[in-house]
């Protein structure tokens, strides 16, 4: 008997011991573009970090904690998705209608299997209800109606449109339609802004972006997940959907290979299937992590699409590369230590 328990007591030992030397890690993206620190100013800068950090805290709270990594880049995810400063969620654009229509997806690597949304405008967090669909119903991806219909029904917080409503970003739309165009979140040749309109957290005035949110973490279990969620564009017409919500494109998850989240023009994302190629180069090529992400954006480049990308591998190695001056961006890893950076060269 004394000898089953000590042998009881070996194993649960060694499990733990093995748990506590995962290699946790959480990746997040808050979109890429022409962000140039000549201008954003000191309180700005301070506000996008201070943010990103609460998200990257928020996820790996749940990952030090054991919990899954669909657990976690949901709790990154709702951090963003509550923030005005990203096009996601509360931050959501208009489109041409001055109506918000907001996309998300999620997938898991050890099955997976994945959900998401397209195009709802009362669901309070999209990643919620791109998660319901992943594990509550037989579909890959629901829109509209029918989307926040089952949100309903699986008691997800559904909230009047008002909730999303934005002086900021109606007078970005105006800005838009007065030049007759389409933007990717925000764009650099809208006009001036009067600082005192924002609340230094809205910078599309000056600068291009893409300003989806995503993240991708890594578990105890060393299983891999990926979540996407964005606004789409401002200005976008006739019920436009871009990658973010495209398994394959925008959002993609193998514990085999890698976890991927895109930030970019969504229409390029799409025909080139962004996400999946990633960990289609890893497999066929056998190459790192970082090759082919990089891979992946060099060939972006060449078809003229701009944006970026973050992906974290099976063994915790991180790649976040793009082909725009900077990208929002940051990682946690194993011990706890957090990377930020905004602009190009950090």
């Amino acid at each position: 008997m004394k000898g089953t328990v000590l042998l009881l007591f070996l194993f649960m030992t060694s499990i733990l011991n093995a748990q506590s030397d995962s290699n946790v890690v959480l990746v997040i993206h808050g979109g890429a573009g022409t962000i140039l620190k000549k201008n954003m100013t000191p309180e700005k800068e301070k506000a996008y970090k201070a943010k990103l950090e609460e998200a990257l805290n928020a996820g790996y709270e749940v990952l030090k904690n054991n919990g899954s990594s669909v657990d976690a880049v949901q709790a990154a995810i709702n951090i963003m998705e509550d923030s005005p400063l990203f096009n996601a969620g509360k931050g959501a654009v208009y489109t041409n209608k001055e109506t918000q229509e907001m996309d998300a997806s999620i997938m898991r690597g050890n099955d997976k299997n994945a959900g998401a949304v397209a195009g709802v405008q009362t669901i309070k967090n999209p990643i919620n209800a791109a998660r319901a669909v992943m594990e509550k119903s037989e579909h890959v991806l629901l829109t509209a109606d029918g989307a926040e219909e089952f949100a309903a029904k699986c008691e997800l917080e559904i909230v009047d449109t008002s909730y999303f409503r934005s002086d900021v970003r109606l007078r970005q739309l105006k800005r838009v339609q007065e030049k007759e165009k389409t933007v990717l979140d925000h764009d650099g040749d809208q006009g001036e802004v009067d600082s005192s309109e924002d609340e230094f957290n809205i910078d599309y005035i000056e600068d291009k972006k893409f300003g989806t949110v995503g993240a991708v973490a890594l578990d105890q279990n060393g299983d891999l997940a990926a979540g996407t969620s964005t606004g789409g564009m401002t200005n976008k017409r006739y019920n436009r959907i871009g990658d973010s919500p495209i398994i394959g494109a925008g959002t993609y998850a193998d514990n085999q290979t890698c976890g991927v989240s895109c930030t970019g023009h969504g229409e390029y994302f799409i025909r080139n299937v962004v996400a999946y190629d990633v960990s289609a180069i890893m497999n066929y090529k056998g190459v790192s992590l970082d090759t082919a992400a990089n891979e992946v954006i060099d060939k972006q480049t060449e078809f003229g699409g701009t944006g970026g990308l973050i992906a974290l591998d099976k063994d915790g190695n991180v790649a976040m590369p793009f082909n725009t001056a900077g990208m929002y961006r940051g990682y946690v890893k194993k011990d706890g230590s957090i990377y930020i950076g905004i602009y190009g060269e950090e």
